[in-house]
């Protein structure tokens, strides 16, 4: 809600004369809590409500943390505008420890998220991982309650939402790799609508739109999605990008990484480097760490 309030907001300033209203949807990935999200469907769990909304006329636009929107659009929708990125990190958040290494044999960490469950295997096997649903004033509550010692969460949300005093440590992308598109957000219209597309413009962001191609690109290639422990996370500044990318088995006990740099000057390089990585990725066996292979 804070996501669509920001974009209403925006546009309202860009367009005084226009009515901005917000038609609040619970997506099924918000009402399946008791099951982790690669059981249940994955990302299209986020969008799948709001895109039948923009068919049927019901909305104009759709507004989603991008790391939620699978790497594939449907037919007919478009991701018409990316915004300026918040911090992409990873946080540690916990009511008594100060960091990751602090925390205690068989401490309970909790995140919803494979990719980092993989991080944290590997380097602090003495540790319980646990799965951690819900939006944030759920899984702070569990923290509170005792459930957990510690909760990894993406910086992003907690800023947006005014809890940036409940971070006791931002996690460096090294190795904490965040995944693709986090920390961004994105509009999706349908693409028949190329006039709402042109009113979104001004809040598209140049830099944050090549990254997010360039991890997308490597995502898609490796069939991202929260089935798998995949990490893409790119910085553009001055017509360069570097752009780092794993791909681990979720017991972390193997990983593929990648590194790369290169000039990139528009939205085609940005994916051509993209896929580069992924195609490095794969030849160092990705594809064996893929619980269904290769997408198709």
């Amino acid at each position: 809600m804070w996501q669509a309030e920001h974009v209403r907001d925006r546009l309202k300033a860009l367009y005084p004369a226009c009515d901005v209203q917000i038609l609040g949807m619970t997506t099924r990935g918000d009402q399946i809590l008791d099951r982790a999200l690669s059981k249940v469907g994955g990302k299209g769990l986020f969008v799948k409500e709001l895109e039948a909304a923009l068919e049927d006329g019901r909305a104009d636009l759709a507004v989603h943390s991008l790391k939620d929107v699978p790497m594939v659009m449907p037919e007919g929708f478009d991701l018409a505008c990316v915004m300026a990125r918040e911090d992409a990190r990873d946080a540690f958040v916990s009511n008594d420890f100060a960091s990751l290494e602090d925390l205690p044999q068989g401490a309970i960490v909790g995140t919803s998220s494979l990719r980092r469950e993989a991080v944290l295997r590997a380097r602090f096997p003495h540790l319980e991982v646990q799965p951690l649903r819900g939006n944030l004033d759920t899984r702070m509550g569990k923290l509170d309650r005792g459930e957990y010692q510690a909760i990894i969460l993406a910086a992003a949300g907690l800023k947006r939402l005014g809890l940036e005093s409940r971070i006791k440590a931002f996690l460096p992308f090294d190795p904490y790799t965040p995944a693709a598109g986090q920390g961004a957000l994105g509009i999706e219209t349908l693409t028949k609508h190329p006039n709402i597309k042109h009113w979104l413009e001004p809040l598209s962001d140049l830099p944050t739109l090549l990254a997010i191609s360039a991890e997308r690109m490597v995502s898609r290639q490796l069939g991202g999605s929260c089935e798998v422990p995949l990490a893409a996370h790119a910085v553009w500044n001055e017509n360069q990008m570097q752009i780092r990318s794993f791909v681990a088995s979720v017991d972390g006990k193997a990983i593929c990484l990648a590194n790369a740099q290169s000039r990139v000057q528009n939205v085609a390089e940005a994916e051509a480097l993209g896929l580069s990585v992924a195609q490095d990725l794969i030849a160092q066996g990705a594809a064996e760490l893929l619980p269904n292979g290769l997408p198709q």
